[in-house]
């Protein structure tokens, strides 16, 4: 939790710094948008091989080598003397916490019961968004109050620390007679591949919110960069946390009776959601903006916890990070690393509210992709016959082995 938490610090610090780093360097919004997007390309090409890598070696190795690397980048961000230099710097952040993801995802899963999966996903997850709340307040606050290079110094060091102590993480046993999963395996799975395309709508919207939202309240608003940095954090990490709690909750109790119940939780978060962001857009006043996108963020954030322990649900140990780097992979090349240029490319020609309707849409699609999950689910169950050898090759006796897959089966 303590590791997501600086990782979403480092993340999303550059956010809150937006409208002063495009004064400085004289920027449109959508050459601001490729500040994000040189960051995600970077993430999403990196994290499928170093989820493979974390599988196959150290998971414990991967995370403690990735929280020293974007620490270090995100404090020689702070030196970045040009655009191209910054731009860079920012992309190579991307490297250091694409190692994190998909091996930190797989640890847990492999320490806790299977029957609080999606709560300890999302108790993990809990740190991401109080990091990057924190991140959005540290970023205006110390942008207004010492300049937008200091945040970066400010941040970047307490990673370096951190990331000595990752290597006292658990390693959970690797057994040489495990299958490891190959890719072709999981695209032959129809449930996982849905899970792709919903998750590209989904990321898509919610990396458009946290990318434009500082810009928004600030241009569009009448707030501060200090006020919107505390009001934008304390509202995205209440709303954003209890929804966390509240998803993984809700997700693992319905779980217990159905073995779709995790994947049912996501689509309606998302559909409850849509309308209170739409509303937010379109109020003037401060108070009731900020309640309105709390809201919309409280249902947003209900599939972090069930999504990766459905994806893991789907998947056997051997293939957990392998699973979810291929994942992270593609929402974040295909999605994450679009979103901002498009929606900044819409605001300057539409503005940034009538542009700030496509991640809306986006969300809605996404959800209604989820939804298709939960019907694949049911229809073929949790274990694809694609994947039986996988389950059947685990350190498990067969006969244990086989029971639990009939059982879930059933």
């Amino acid at each position: 939790m303590l590791v997501n938490f600086v990782n979403y610090v480092d993340r999303q610090v550059i956010f809150s710094m937006f409208p002063a780093i495009r004064h400085d360097f004289g920027l449109s919004y959508q050459q601001l948008g490729y500040l994000a997007t040189a960051f995600t390309a970077v993430l999403s090409l990196s994290t499928f091989p170093l989820g493979i890598l974390a599988d196959r070696l150290s998971r414990r190795s991967v995370i403690s080598a990735g929280v020293l690397f974007w620490s270090g980048a995100t404090f020689f961000s702070g030196l970045a003397g040009t655009f191209r230099a910054l731009l860079a710097a920012r992309a190579l952040v991307g490297v250091g916490e694409a190692a994190y993801t998909p091996a930190g995802a797989a640890v847990l899963s492999a320490t806790f019961p299977k029957d609080v999966r999606a709560r300890i996903q999302g108790a993990c997850d809990m740190g991401m968004f109080a990091g990057g709340a924190t991140g959005i307040a540290l970023g205006g606050i110390m942008a207004q109050s010492f300049g937008w290079r200091t945040a970066f110094f400010f941040v970047g060091i307490p990673g370096l620390l951190l990331g000595l102590s990752s290597m006292r993480l658990p390693e959970p046993h690797h057994d040489s007679s495990d299958e490891r999963m190959k890719v072709r395996d999981l695209l032959r799975v129809p449930a996982y591949l849905t899970v792709l395309v919903a998750g590209w709508f989904a990321s898509f919207a919610g990396y458009t919110y946290i990318a434009w939202g500082p810009d928004l309240i600030q241009e569009q608003k009448g707030f501060t960069a200090r006020e919107a940095g505390l009001a934008l954090g304390l509202t995205v990490v209440l709303g954003g946390a209890l929804g966390i709690a509240v998803g993984a909750y809700l997700s693992d109790r319905i779980a217990r009776l159905r073995p779709w119940g995790r994947a049912l939780v996501i689509p309606i978060g998302f559909i409850l959601g849509a309308p209170a962001i739409f509303f937010a857009l379109h109020t003037s006043a401060k108070i009731p903006f900020l309640i309105l996108f709390g809201l919309g963020a409280f249902f947003m954030s209900w599939y972090h916890g069930p999504l990766t322990a459905t994806i893991h649900d789907l998947v056997p140990a051997s293939g957990h990070a392998t699973a979810l780097g291929l994942y992270y992979l593609f929402v974040n090349l295909f999605a994450m690393a679009l979103a901002p240029l498009v929606v900044g490319r819409a605001a300057d020609r539409y503005g940034l509210i009538n542009a700030l309707h496509i991640p809306i849409v986006a969300q809605l699609v996404g959800g209604a992709c989820f939804a298709v999950v939960v019907f694949l689910i049911r229809r073929h169950g949790l274990h694809h016959p694609v994947l039986r050898r996988h389950w059947e090759g685990r350190t498990l006796a067969p006969s244990l082995a086989t029971a639990e897959l009939e059982a879930t089966s059933i």
